[in-house]
Protein backbone atom coordinates (compact mmCIF):
# COMPACT_ATOMS: atom_id res chain seq x y z
CA UNK A 1 0.00 0.00 0.00
CA UNK A 2 1.34 3.43 -0.96
CA UNK A 3 0.65 6.97 0.18
CA UNK A 4 1.66 9.89 -2.03
CA UNK A 5 1.75 13.64 -1.61
CA UNK A 6 0.56 14.07 2.00
CA UNK A 7 -1.19 17.42 1.76
CA UNK A 8 -4.35 18.80 3.34
CA UNK A 9 -6.48 18.01 0.25
CA UNK A 10 -9.04 15.26 -0.26
CA UNK A 11 -7.91 11.70 0.36
CA UNK A 12 -8.44 9.20 -2.46
CA UNK A 13 -8.14 5.42 -2.36
CA UNK A 14 -7.29 3.48 -5.54
CA UNK A 15 -8.31 -0.20 -5.29
CA UNK A 16 -7.03 -2.35 -8.17
CA UNK A 17 -5.16 -5.63 -8.36
CA UNK A 18 -3.11 -4.29 -11.29
CA UNK A 19 0.05 -2.74 -9.78
CA UNK A 20 0.77 -0.60 -12.87
CA UNK A 21 -2.69 0.98 -12.73
CA UNK A 22 -2.38 1.65 -9.00
CA UNK A 23 0.96 3.41 -9.46
CA UNK A 24 -0.18 5.34 -12.54
CA UNK A 25 -3.25 6.72 -10.77
CA UNK A 26 -1.40 7.35 -7.49
CA UNK A 27 1.27 9.35 -9.30
CA UNK A 28 -1.07 11.29 -11.61
CA UNK A 29 -3.59 12.17 -8.89
CA UNK A 30 -0.90 12.78 -6.31
CA UNK A 31 0.71 15.28 -8.67
CA UNK A 32 -2.58 17.21 -8.63
CA UNK A 33 -2.38 17.67 -4.85
CA UNK A 34 -4.53 14.79 -3.65
CA UNK A 35 -3.49 12.42 -0.90
CA UNK A 36 -3.64 9.00 -2.52
CA UNK A 37 -3.74 5.60 -0.83
CA UNK A 38 -3.64 2.36 -2.81
CA UNK A 39 -4.87 -1.17 -2.18
CA UNK A 40 -4.57 -4.37 -4.22
CA UNK A 41 -7.75 -6.01 -2.89
CA UNK A 42 -10.97 -5.37 -1.00
CA UNK A 43 -9.27 -6.67 2.14
CA UNK A 44 -6.49 -4.08 1.81
CA UNK A 45 -9.16 -1.47 1.10
CA UNK A 46 -10.79 -2.26 4.45
CA UNK A 47 -7.43 -1.89 6.19
CA UNK A 48 -6.95 1.59 4.72
CA UNK A 49 -10.50 2.65 5.58
CA UNK A 50 -9.98 1.47 9.17
CA UNK A 51 -7.08 3.88 9.69
CA UNK A 52 -7.77 6.81 7.35
CA UNK A 53 -10.67 9.09 6.45
CA UNK A 54 -11.17 8.54 2.73
CA UNK A 55 -13.27 10.95 0.65
CA UNK A 56 -13.39 8.96 -2.59
CA UNK A 57 -12.66 5.40 -3.71
CA UNK A 58 -11.65 4.46 -7.27
CA UNK A 59 -12.67 0.82 -7.37
CA UNK A 60 -11.88 -1.94 -9.86
CA UNK A 61 -14.61 -4.51 -10.46
CA UNK A 62 -12.73 -7.71 -11.32
CA UNK A 63 -10.36 -8.52 -8.46
CA UNK A 64 -9.36 -11.80 -6.78
CA UNK A 65 -11.25 -12.49 -3.58
CA UNK A 66 -14.13 -10.07 -2.99
CA UNK A 67 -15.01 -8.31 -6.24
CA UNK A 68 -15.67 -4.59 -6.70
CA UNK A 69 -19.45 -4.96 -6.90
CA UNK A 70 -19.60 -6.55 -3.46
CA UNK A 71 -17.13 -4.02 -2.05
CA UNK A 72 -19.10 -1.11 -3.51
CA UNK A 73 -22.30 -2.40 -1.95
CA UNK A 74 -20.59 -2.27 1.45
CA UNK A 75 -19.32 1.26 0.85
CA UNK A 76 -22.80 2.56 -0.08
CA UNK A 77 -23.83 3.96 3.29
CA UNK A 78 -24.79 7.43 4.55
CA UNK A 79 -21.65 9.48 5.02
CA UNK A 80 -19.51 6.93 3.15
CA UNK A 81 -16.95 7.86 0.48
CA UNK A 82 -17.86 8.65 -3.09
CA UNK A 83 -17.21 5.67 -5.38
CA UNK A 84 -15.95 5.69 -8.96
CA UNK A 85 -15.99 2.24 -10.53
CA UNK A 86 -13.26 1.53 -13.08
CA UNK A 87 -13.68 -1.67 -15.05
CA UNK A 88 -13.01 -3.52 -18.28
CA UNK A 89 -16.70 -4.47 -18.14
CA UNK A 90 -18.18 -1.52 -19.99
CA UNK A 91 -21.51 -2.74 -21.35
CA UNK A 92 -24.72 -0.91 -20.40
CA UNK A 93 -25.86 -3.65 -18.02
CA UNK A 94 -22.49 -3.51 -16.24
CA UNK A 95 -22.76 0.25 -15.76
CA UNK A 96 -26.34 -0.07 -14.52
CA UNK A 97 -25.28 -2.69 -11.99
CA UNK A 98 -22.48 -0.43 -10.75
CA UNK A 99 -24.92 2.44 -10.25
CA UNK A 100 -27.46 0.15 -8.59
CA UNK A 101 -25.01 -0.93 -5.90
CA UNK A 102 -24.04 2.66 -5.08
CA UNK A 103 -21.32 3.94 -7.42
CA UNK A 104 -21.63 7.59 -8.35
CA UNK A 105 -19.72 7.16 -11.63
CA UNK A 106 -18.71 4.19 -13.79
CA UNK A 107 -15.74 4.46 -16.16
CA UNK A 108 -14.81 1.68 -18.62
CA UNK A 109 -11.17 0.67 -19.09
CA UNK A 110 -9.02 1.80 -20.77
CA UNK A 111 -9.52 5.28 -19.36
CA UNK A 112 -7.08 8.18 -19.55
CA UNK A 113 -5.73 9.81 -16.36
CA UNK A 114 -7.24 13.11 -17.54
CA UNK A 115 -10.73 11.61 -17.71
CA UNK A 116 -10.30 10.01 -14.29
CA UNK A 117 -9.09 13.35 -12.86
CA UNK A 118 -12.12 15.15 -14.30
CA UNK A 119 -14.44 12.52 -12.83
CA UNK A 120 -12.73 12.73 -9.43
CA UNK A 121 -13.18 16.50 -9.41
CA UNK A 122 -16.85 16.20 -10.38
CA UNK A 123 -17.51 13.57 -7.69
CA UNK A 124 -15.82 15.65 -4.99
CA UNK A 125 -17.76 18.75 -6.05
CA UNK A 126 -20.99 16.75 -5.78
CA UNK A 127 -19.96 15.52 -2.34
CA UNK A 128 -19.44 19.10 -1.18
CA UNK A 129 -22.68 20.33 -2.74
CA UNK A 130 -24.62 17.59 -0.96
CA UNK A 131 -23.56 18.65 2.51
CA UNK A 132 -26.06 21.30 3.60
CA UNK A 133 -25.89 22.74 7.07
CA UNK A 134 -27.12 20.48 9.83
CA UNK A 135 -30.69 21.26 10.79
CA UNK A 136 -31.98 20.92 7.21
CA UNK A 137 -34.61 18.42 8.34
CA UNK A 138 -37.84 17.84 6.39
CA UNK A 139 -40.91 15.64 6.83
CA UNK A 140 -43.34 14.05 4.37
CA UNK A 141 -46.13 11.56 5.08
CA UNK A 142 -44.64 10.77 8.49
CA UNK A 143 -41.13 10.26 7.09
CA UNK A 144 -38.20 12.43 8.20
CA UNK A 145 -35.07 13.23 6.21
CA UNK A 146 -31.99 15.09 7.45
CA UNK A 147 -30.11 16.54 4.49
CA UNK A 148 -27.13 17.38 6.66
CA UNK A 149 -26.51 13.93 8.10
CA UNK A 150 -27.85 12.03 5.04
CA UNK A 151 -30.33 10.11 7.19
CA UNK A 152 -33.86 8.99 6.32
CA UNK A 153 -36.28 7.73 8.99
CA UNK A 154 -39.54 5.92 8.33
CA UNK A 155 -42.78 6.82 10.17
CA UNK A 156 -41.79 4.45 13.00
CA UNK A 157 -38.47 6.24 13.46
CA UNK A 158 -36.40 3.43 11.91
CA UNK A 159 -33.32 4.50 9.95
CA UNK A 160 -33.59 3.49 6.27
CA UNK A 161 -30.32 2.88 4.43
CA UNK A 162 -29.86 4.72 1.13
CA UNK A 163 -26.98 4.69 -1.32
CA UNK A 164 -25.41 8.02 -2.27
CA UNK A 165 -27.23 7.91 -5.61
CA UNK A 166 -30.61 7.21 -4.02
CA UNK A 167 -30.10 9.99 -1.48
CA UNK A 168 -29.12 12.46 -4.21
CA UNK A 169 -32.32 11.76 -6.17
CA UNK A 170 -34.52 11.88 -3.06
CA UNK A 171 -32.90 15.19 -2.07
CA UNK A 172 -33.94 16.70 -5.42
CA UNK A 173 -37.52 15.51 -4.88
CA UNK A 174 -37.54 16.96 -1.35
CA UNK A 175 -36.32 20.32 -2.60
CA UNK A 176 -38.82 20.36 -5.49
CA UNK A 177 -41.95 18.53 -4.31
CA UNK A 178 -45.21 18.31 -6.27
CA UNK A 179 -43.50 19.34 -9.50
CA UNK A 180 -43.02 17.15 -12.54
CA UNK A 181 -39.28 16.67 -13.01
CA UNK A 182 -37.89 15.29 -16.27
CA UNK A 183 -35.20 12.63 -16.21
CA UNK A 184 -32.76 15.20 -17.59
CA UNK A 185 -33.56 17.63 -14.75
CA UNK A 186 -33.12 14.89 -12.16
CA UNK A 187 -29.78 13.86 -13.67
CA UNK A 188 -28.50 17.44 -13.75
CA UNK A 189 -29.61 18.20 -10.20
CA UNK A 190 -28.60 14.90 -8.61
CA UNK A 191 -25.31 14.22 -10.38
CA UNK A 192 -24.19 17.61 -11.70
CA UNK A 193 -23.39 18.87 -15.21
CA UNK A 194 -20.14 16.88 -15.38
CA UNK A 195 -21.89 13.54 -15.10
CA UNK A 196 -21.88 11.03 -17.94
CA UNK A 197 -24.95 9.33 -16.48
CA UNK A 198 -27.93 8.52 -18.65
CA UNK A 199 -31.71 8.31 -18.37
CA UNK A 200 -31.76 4.64 -17.39
CA UNK A 201 -29.66 5.45 -14.29
CA UNK A 202 -32.43 7.69 -12.94
CA UNK A 203 -35.04 4.99 -13.61
CA UNK A 204 -32.94 2.57 -11.56
CA UNK A 205 -32.59 4.98 -8.64
CA UNK A 206 -36.29 5.88 -8.64
CA UNK A 207 -37.26 2.19 -8.73
CA UNK A 208 -35.06 1.48 -5.71
CA UNK A 209 -36.43 4.51 -3.85
CA UNK A 210 -39.99 3.39 -4.47
CA UNK A 211 -39.26 -0.01 -2.94
CA UNK A 212 -37.76 1.58 0.16
CA UNK A 213 -40.57 4.13 0.56
CA UNK A 214 -43.39 1.64 -0.06
CA UNK A 215 -43.81 0.93 3.66
CA UNK A 216 -46.28 3.82 3.90
CA UNK A 217 -48.69 2.08 1.53
CA UNK A 218 -49.24 5.35 -0.37
CA UNK A 219 -47.96 6.51 -3.73
CA UNK A 220 -44.94 8.72 -3.11
CA UNK A 221 -43.20 8.95 -6.51
CA UNK A 222 -45.56 9.05 -9.48
CA UNK A 223 -44.53 8.42 -13.07
CA UNK A 224 -45.89 11.05 -15.45
CA UNK A 225 -45.93 9.50 -18.89
CA UNK A 226 -43.56 11.11 -21.42
CA UNK A 227 -42.59 13.78 -18.88
CA UNK A 228 -40.80 12.32 -15.87
CA UNK A 229 -41.55 11.92 -12.17
CA UNK A 230 -43.61 13.72 -9.53
CA UNK A 231 -42.95 13.59 -5.77
CA UNK A 232 -46.54 13.42 -4.48
CA UNK A 233 -46.42 14.23 -0.72
CA UNK A 234 -46.31 17.72 0.69
CA UNK A 235 -42.94 18.46 2.26
CA UNK A 236 -42.47 20.59 5.35
CA UNK A 237 -39.41 21.76 7.24
CA UNK A 238 -39.27 20.04 10.64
Amino acid sequence: MVTTNPSDSATLLVVDDDRDIRLLLANSLGARGYKVETAASAQEMDEVLARAKVDLVILDVMMPGEDGISACRRLARPGGPEVIMLSALGEEQDRILGLEVGAGHYLPKPCSPREILATVRAALRKRGAEAPASGDVYTFDGWKIDLGSHELFDPDGVLVGLTDGEFAVLRVFIERPRRVLSREALLAAARGPDSDAYDRAIDVQVSRLRRKLRASGDEIIRTVRNEGYLFVPRVARA
